[in-house]
């Protein structure tokens, strides 16, 4: 009872305060705002023409009407493609980032006839803008060549989806999870949590590596060398039960070995191993593989070799050797 009669008796005295600073502050500037726009011709001010296009000219309600109707668009497209997106692409079988392209394409081709309306409805003829649309192509075209690039590239990637959202991609020495493909560059996210702005044009004019194309399944490779000596079959079995003892590791396909070369300093073998729930995170699941094989190979003491080198030395004579014997050779045959 007590915190509510405080409540109540705050709320008053912020009423009266309100009260004595719009009597005595903005009751004033009103009055004598009021007259101005009185005496001002809206409508004149309205219909004052900006610019000619064609024998048509375009009014400042024009160019509001218009403004209003852009925005009233855009409000429109985010809405509905929220809308399609959760209410109506969710509930399908299509995969995540399929259900993205098409409320990307959609949203597009909804803001695109929602600007042809908005100019149409408000009298903008638009067969008199053609010389300014051609004059502003040929702008785009030399002074915005990347940009155009970009979106180009984006509308490649919605349509043929190389890259989806959710993949698992490397390009130019980037490598994460895609979160967003917007129009003019990609956000790929890092095992890091640190987002990577990509421009779009990048994914389709480079080589890009995708983990996650065609599905989840994908095999690493871990290389082992071992020393000369070391049983490889001992290697092989020692390999597979590291491999069967991860739970990430797939039982089918089944882990392989091979024996893939006599180096110089160890035999080289390679333990691959396939795996659906470490796409996203292909460094953390070697490096747990790296472990356990050091561990299994330290236990059954399997050596792994370190670069050896063999250095013979060679005593050679002395350098003042053949000087010696060059004079007195020639003593000798003097006499």
């Amino acid at each position: 009872m007590e915190r509510a009669a405080v409540l109540v008796f705050a709320l008053d005295c912020a009423g009266k305060i309100l009260d004595h600073v719009s009597g005595t502050l903005l009751l004033p500037v009103m009055n004598r705002i009021t007259p101005a726009f009185a005496a001002l011709d809206l409508t004149s001010w309205l219909r004052y023409p900006l610019i000619r296009v064609g024998e048509e000219p375009i009014t400042v309600l024009a160019v509001t009407k218009v403004i209003l109707w852009v925005g009233a668009v855009l409000g429109l497209n985010f809405l509905i493609q929220h809308l399609l997106l959760q209410r109506v692409l969710a509930r399908t079988r299509l995969n995540r980032g399929l259900q993205f392209a098409i409320s990307r394409i959609f949203g597009y081709l909804f803001v695109a006839l929602g600007f042809y309306v908005a100019l149409v409805v408000n009298g903008v003829d638009l067969s008199s803008l053609a010389v300014v649309a051609g004059a502003l192509g040929l702008g785009l075209g030399f002074g915005l060549q990347n940009v155009v690039a970009n979106f180009v590239a984006g509308i490649v990637l919605l349509a043929e989806r190389p890259v989806s959202v959710g993949d698992r991609i490397e390009v130019s020495g980037v490598a994460g999870t895609v979160s967003k493909i917007s129009l003019r560059a990609t956000t790929v996210t890092t095992n890091d949590n640190i987002a990577i702005i990509v421009p779009n044009s990048e994914l389709t004019s480079n080589p890009v590596t995708n983990w996650s194309h065609g599905g989840p399944r994908v095999r690493l490779r871990i290389p082992i060398g071992v020393a000369y000596g070391t049983d490889p079959e001992l290697v092989k079995t020692t390999l597979l039960e590291v491999a069967a003892a991860n739970p990430d590791v797939l039982k089918s396909p089944a882990p392989i070995v091979f024996f893939d070369s006599f180096g110089d300093n160890a035999l080289n073998f390679q333990l691959g191993v396939w795996t659906e729930t470490m796409t996203n995170a292909p460094r953390r699941f070697r490096s747990d593989l790296n472990f356990a094989i050091e561990r299994a190979l330290r236990e059954r003491r399997i050596e792994v070799p370190f670069p050896q080198r063999v250095v013979h030395l060679r005593a050679l004579p002395p350098a003042d050797a053949g000087e010696t014997e060059a004079p007195s050779a020639g003593r000798s045959s003097s006499v």
